[in-house]
């Protein structure tokens, strides 16, 4: 059938990711760096990602094109992100404005400051909630961590978050089956830069690295990786 969809100019589009976290309907992801229509039955023609473009690469055209499917929409969100959320604001996603920080130190604390500053450039960071897809993802330096890590770690934001986005989860307590494919889809669709992750010393903690090693192999990327034990004592890092 011919109808209205949009039509992505690769030429102009950055990667940027805004389009993405627009799109209700989950019908774009970045592939190799670029917006891309994943399926035109997610695609309902409406354009809520053009307005979103920065560089006007999404414009409306008339084709052929496979009908919108909402059932089809429906089953792809929950694959992708899970059951929807019952209205609680503490699962919407979002990255937090300014410049991105290189990895590495920061200053102790902001001037004036009794404590230093929050490294953290994202919500949510519990895996089950994160989202498959989102702007942030693009070019990330991303930081995998055991739950446990940022209370036994002092110096977690200054030595670890700092630059990075993050995913936690608990490798023993929670029941981590589809950890796994979701990490990958998360390595495999956005433009990810590198993987680190910190782990405590006890042996059950392990499975964070297993589960990290796996996706990444899973996800058929090839990126560079670092782990890190956190010891229970004092803290401190032994990076492998």
């Amino acid at each position: 059938m011919k109808r209205t969809i949009i039509r992505i100019d690769e030429e102009k589009c950055d990667g940027c990711g805004l389009c993405i976290s627009a799109c209700p309907e989950g019908a774009l992801q970045l592939v190799d760096g670029k917006a891309r229509l994943v399926s035109e039955s997610y695609c309902d023609g409406l354009g809520a990602c053009i307005g979103e473009c920065p560089q006007d690469a999404i414009t409306f055209e008339e084709r052929e094109a496979e009908a919108f499917d909402e059932a089809s929409v429906k089953a792809h969100m929950q694959a992708a992100h899970g059951p929807p959320p019952t209205g609680c604001p503490g699962v919407r996603a979002f990255g937090f404005a300014g410049p991105p920080p290189q990895p590495g130190p920061s200053p102790e604390a902001r001037p004036g400051a009794s404590s230093p500053p929050s490294e953290l450039a994202q919500w949510p960071v519990q895996m089950r909630l994160v989202p498959v897809t989102a702007p942030y993802w693009a070019g990330a330096d991303l930081l995998i961590a055991a739950d446990c890590v940022p209370v036994a770690c002092a110096g977690f934001h200054a030595e670890l978050l700092r630059g990075r986005k993050l995913i936690i989860f608990c490798p023993k307590l929670d029941d981590t089956r589809d950890y796994i494919e979701k990490l990958a889809a998360i390595l495999r669709e956005n433009s990810v830069r590198s993987v680190t992750v910190a782990y405590m010393e006890v042996p059950c903690c392990g499975g964070t690295v297993r589960i990290a090693r796996q996706a990444l192999d899973l996800s058929g990327k090839t990126l560079p990786v670092r782990t890190v034990r956190v010891s229970i004592q004092d803290g401190a890092l032994a990076w492998d």
